[in-house]
């Protein structure tokens, strides 16, 4: 199985929608909260390119945010890509 990491901050209803599919979904993944870590949250975005969360990688491929998620959960793609 594919390694989910799942970067989140507090206080983010994205962030929750997100672990909320993917344990729909009976995938594990690793949360890394980033509200307290202002150095690692600035090499997130320099390694992205993006400054929103979540952002979800797997297998250090980003998916991008919980909108990306889930349409990739609706079109099967999420499936392919933790190899399920």
């Amino acid at each position: 199985m594919s390694s989910i990491t799942v970067y989140t901050t507090n206080a983010c209803p994205f962030c929750v929608r997100a672990k909320a599919l993917l344990d729909k979904r009976g995938l594990p993944y690793e949360e890394v909260n980033l509200g307290r870590d202002p150095e690692t949250r600035a090499e997130l975005a320099q390694k992205t390119g993006m400054m929103t969360f979540p952002q979800i990688l797997i297998d250090e491929q980003l998916v991008g945010g919980f909108d990306e998620l889930s349409a990739a959960d609706k079109s099967g793609r999420l499936k392919e890509l933790v190899g399920a």
